[in-house]
């Protein structure tokens, strides 16, 4: 244990920003050198988990079987929310608790969460009348403790058309605005990881572990494989923290002492994406959808608009789950209904996605089989052996997640409890006194607009040092895709700053081309190829096998199953 505080040793943003180790170099430590805990999961709970961890001054790892925030947390609502939703359920500590991170992670990574307007329109025979929703309405903000971007503001008929014309006005009866936060969720849980590699933790994605180490009943490791290269390696650690999420339960069969291996549920949710102008939104929406009353969003994501979610339970297997036909289908649907002169068909989806939220298995009272009414609480057990295992919670507590866990790990290491340094320590990136002058700054320098918006809302005060690539190469200032923001630049700094080891790594989670294109990121895969290729060291063999890959990847993940699984 390192005697030091890693906080203050995090370097700031706005100074040099060194490479990452290299792999080899990770590799060997993860071999050679023992660690107070290792962290199974690269999700955003577990990349959460392994920041705090080292920041408390633990010498922490962190293992991914594929990439960062490879599996639900890249295929979220993109919300940081306070779950306005849940007090329907009475879910009240849990949404007290998710609207003071909201506000907590507006101020630690202000490039990454920013504020988002809602409107929630109430027609005539609406589940939730008027009364109601500003009867909630005033408790949300009132368990934010009046601390929200701004306060909820009731709307009339006409204030409500004048907001979003494009609704449908028939049986309107007026509404509510209320705000919340968008985040883009890969990018929060990339964050997190560069903040813990950068304080001292060894992080290494596309290795998974196959088996654990046990020692005279005690979890003290795991055996580890290196997918790049194959390499077969034991990592020791006196703790081992289980954070994969949905696919928790296959690192609780590891465990020698068995237990319980069915502690998580999971609920699928999908959703499409749609060119922004074929609905006509103005900000985001929250509908009750007419097909089952349930909560839906409707989400400005820059020139396209989310639609979603769905809530099914389901047995698809973490890595294969996808939007079905049907979902798709209730989806499009339930958007007709509220803006019947889109007209959307099934021609107007760019992507479709889906994720499994690993819902904790005591979330659901006795045979309730509903996922959606199911608490988002968190909840953390420890199997015989000593293995700590984190399962359920949402997006937007992960932070408070991560704490939890890294609490339990200094209990069971015998160490006095440090306060969390995550809660007033800016993520990377984060440390911008002023979004405004940020954005300003960026668009005078770039002299493209979207471009500048981009690489400030990715990369926070590190905008400037992707853009300088540009400087010395000129070629790096190309688009990767033709009408995105996405530059070439963003693949050299992805190889040498962002753990990018494939096509999928770049162009699915650092940046979101794959969500954005029709092609899913196939053309946009070509040029990248020609950029990281060299500096990969891939010959022509690799760069096509790496293309194929791709194509793999886009269609595992972005592909609609023509039935529901």
């Amino acid at each position: 244990m390192r005697s030091e505080s890693a906080a203050l040793r995090q370097q700031s943003t706005e100074g040099v920003i060194p490479p990452t180790k290299p792999r080899s170099e990770r590799l060997k430590s993860l071999a050679t050198e023992e660690f107070d805990v290792l962290v199974i999961g690269g999700g955003v709970t577990g990349a959460g988990t392994a920041r705090d961890a080292v920041l408390r001054g633990l010498k922490v790892a962190l293992v991914e079987r594929e990439d960062f925030a490879s599996g639900t947390s890249s295929r979220s609502s993109r919300l940081i929310h306070g779950g306005l939703r849940y007090l329907e359920h009475g879910h009240l500590g849990l949404v007290f608790e998710s609207s003071i991170e909201r506000q907590r992670l507006l101020k630690l990574a202000p490039h990454l969460v920013r504020p988002l307007a809602f409107v929630w329109p109430v027609y005539a025979g609406a589940r939730v009348p008027r009364w109601k929703l500003n009867a909630g309405l005033m408790l949300y903000d009132a368990l934010s403790l009046f601390r929200n971007v701004k306060g909820y503001k009731r709307l009339n008929r006409e204030q409500l058309h004048a907001a979003e014309p494009a609704l449908r006005t028939d049986e309107l009866k007026g509404g509510a605005r209320y705000y919340d936060a968008a985040t883009d969720d890969a990018r929060l849980t990339l964050a997190n990881a560069l903040g813990a590699s950068e304080s001292g933790a060894v992080v290494l994605n596309h290795a998974s572990v196959q088996r654990l180490t046990v020692v005279d009943g005690h979890a003290r490791g795991a055996v580890v494989v290196d997918h790049l290269t194959g390499q077969e390696l034991t990592v020791r650690a006196r703790a081992i923290v289980n954070a994969t999420g949905p696919w928790s339960d296959e690192i609780r069969k590891l465990d020698a002492s068995g237990g319980n291996v069915h502690a998580v549920r999971g609920s699928k949710g999908v959703h499409i994406s749609v060119p922004r102008e074929r609905l006509g939104n103005h900000d985001a929406l929250t509908l009750l959808s007419p097909k089952d009353g349930r909560v839906m969003f409707v989400l400005p994501a820059d020139g396209f608009t989310i639609i979603g979610t769905t809530e099914t339970s389901t047995r698809a297997h973490p890595a294969e789950v996808r939007a079905s036909e049907t979902d798709v289908a209730y989806l499009l649907e339930s958007a007709n209904a509220f803006f019947p002169e889109a007209h959307l068909t099934r021609a107007d989806v760019v992507s479709a996605w889906a994720g499994i939220r690993p819902l904790s298995a005591t979330g659901y009272h006795g045979t309730q089989a509903d996922p959606g009414s199911a608490s988002r609480e968190h909840h953390i057990d420890v199997s015989p052996t000593g293995v700590l295992a984190i399962s359920g919670g949402k997006l937007t507590t992960y932070r408070v997640m991560a704490r939890d866990v890294v609490d339990a790990v200094e209990r069971q290491l015998g160490q006095p409890r440090r306060k969390s340094p995550t809660e007033t320590l800016p993520l990377p990136g984060g440390d911008i006194p002023r979004m405004d002058a940020e954005l300003a700054a960026a668009r005078e320098t770039i002299g493209d607009a979207a471009t500048a918006t981009h690489l400030v809302r990715a990369y926070g005060s590190r905008w400037r040092r992707v853009w300088d690539l540009t400087r010395e190469d000129a070629s790096l200032a190309r688009p990767l895709a033709e009408g995105l923001p996405y530059r070439a630049a963003e693949a050299v700094w992805g190889v040498t700053h962002e753990f990018v080891h494939s096509l999928s790594d770049l162009l699915i989670r650092r940046l979101k081309v794959g969500f954005e294109t029709r092609d899913l990121g196939r053309g946009a895969a070509q040029v990248a190829a020609e950029v990281i290729a060299p500096r990969l060291g891939w010959d022509a063999a690799e760069t096509q096998r790496q293309l194929d890959t791709y194509a793999s990847d886009a269609l595992r993940i972005f592909g609609v199953d023509s039935a529901e699984s």
